[in-house]
């Protein structure tokens, strides 16, 4: 297999992608949002894939959930954590979203389950504090300060978590992106292939995203 590169005009807003740059998207109509990002096109000869499942071929046996002991968690999770799943937890910067989350890890950890907590917009010392702050020390509980890509996943292929927290998915970027960490295309290759490794590995993952002021999952402000 190869790879070809060629470059492309993605908003930044909206995520519409041009093979020209424009000054306004057409899409969202938004002025001066269109940034040029390298596009990477797959050329693969053909190959052998397993054939689909028939419906009825499918085991009727239910997945473990695994439970995190917050109430209001596992009722919107649809009673737990279910192995493999991918949740984003969006909101506005300051929400509440990494106490959470923090508080997640505690719960799960101090019922054995492990947990890998990668913190892209604080040092280890500063997620130590709020661990502390909020009581959680005990279980297998891993931490990483870390944005690249390729070392996150090298992260989750070592320690195998149960659960996996993405703080925050704006953080992340591909080295191999010409555009910059938080951007459309950024932002959708890294959730895209965390969320592939969390469906082939059976962790669950929770993606941090800050909402913009317009509602979506943007940039990261600064």
């Amino acid at each position: 297999m190869s790879i070809k590169s060629k470059s492309k005009y993605v908003c930044q807003a909206c995520g519409y992608e041009s093979p020209k740059w424009m000054g306004r998207c057409p899409e969202c109509n938004e002025w001066g949002t269109m940034q040029e990002e390298a596009e990477r096109q797959k050329v693969s000869h053909h190959r052998q894939v397993g054939l689909p499942t028939k419906l009825q071929d499918i085991s009727q046996q239910s997945l473990q959930r695994l439970r995190s002991h917050i109430s209001e968690l596992d009722r919107v999770l649809g009673g737990g954590i279910v192995p493999g799943e991918a949740v984003l937890v969006g909101g506005d910067p300051g929400i509440g979203k990494s106490t959470l989350l923090m508080q997640l890890t505690g719960s799960l950890a101090s019922r054995g389950a492990s947990v890998l907590y990668i913190s892209g917009e604080e040092s280890l010392q500063q997620t130590k504090m709020r661990a502390d702050r909020l009581g959680v020390s005990e279980g297998p509980i891993f931490l990483a300060a870390e944005t690249e890509l390729d070392t996150i996943l090298s992260h989750l292929d070592a320690t195998k978590p149960s659960i996996a927290v993405i703080d925050s998915i704006q953080t992340v970027y591909d080295p191999t992106m010409t555009s910059a960490p938080g951007t459309v295309g950024q932002i959708r290759e890294s959730a895209s292939r965390l969320i592939r490794h969390a469906k082939t590995s059976g962790t669950a993952l929770f993606l941090v995203g800050h909402v913009t002021k317009d509602g979506s999952i943007g940039p990261i402000a600064g």
